[in-house]
């Protein structure tokens, strides 16, 4: 069904949502979309860096008495 949506099609759902919304309600909401995205990004970012760290962490375990030894 949505295969057939087409260009013409795009453009009148465009143009009702533009009228139903009113422009400056779509500017303020495609606003929002880019902070959430934003966020979702530096989230992710925070998440891989803290793994890293961890890891870090756990790689090393041998107490420093033992590694003098080696």
């Amino acid at each position: 069904m949505l295969n057939n949506i087409g260009l013409p099609g795009l453009l009148l759902i465009a143009v009702v949502v533009l009228v139903l919304f009113g422009r400056g309600k779509i500017s303020s909401l495609m606003g929002e979309v880019g902070k959430g995205i934003t966020s979702f990004k530096k989230g992710i970012n925070e998440g891989q860096k803290e793994l890293e760290d961890t890891a870090d962490v756990a790689r090393d375990v041998t107490p420093e008495s033992e590694k003098d030894k080696a």
